[in-house]
């Protein structure tokens, strides 16, 4: 069974959102797309990405997710993102 999880990172660059999504997609068990922002409107501040769809295959395991949650906390850590 697969689960999804959306993850935000408010006004982060398409390029980092990349970066991220490159990292993820090494560990086992887990697929990552990312989701194109929805405004209408375009603004140069906001991001090009509203965020990032983490789905969760069956191979997933704790493992999986606690390295998952590393990359994620290094990313926070990194671009002072709450």
């Amino acid at each position: 069974m697969e689960t999804k999880e959306k993850v935000e990172f408010a006004g982060l660059p398409l390029a980092v959102y990349r970066e991220i999504a490159a990292h993820l997609r090494q560990v086992e068990g887990v697929e990552v797309s990312l989701i194109p922002q929805s405004s209408q409107q375009f603004d140069y501040y906001q991001s090009q990405i509203d965020g990032l769809c983490i789905a969760w295959k069956a191979t997933a395991n704790a493992e999986s997710r606690q390295r998952v949650q590393q990359i994620l906390t290094h990313y926070r850590n990194r671009y002072s993102l709450c």
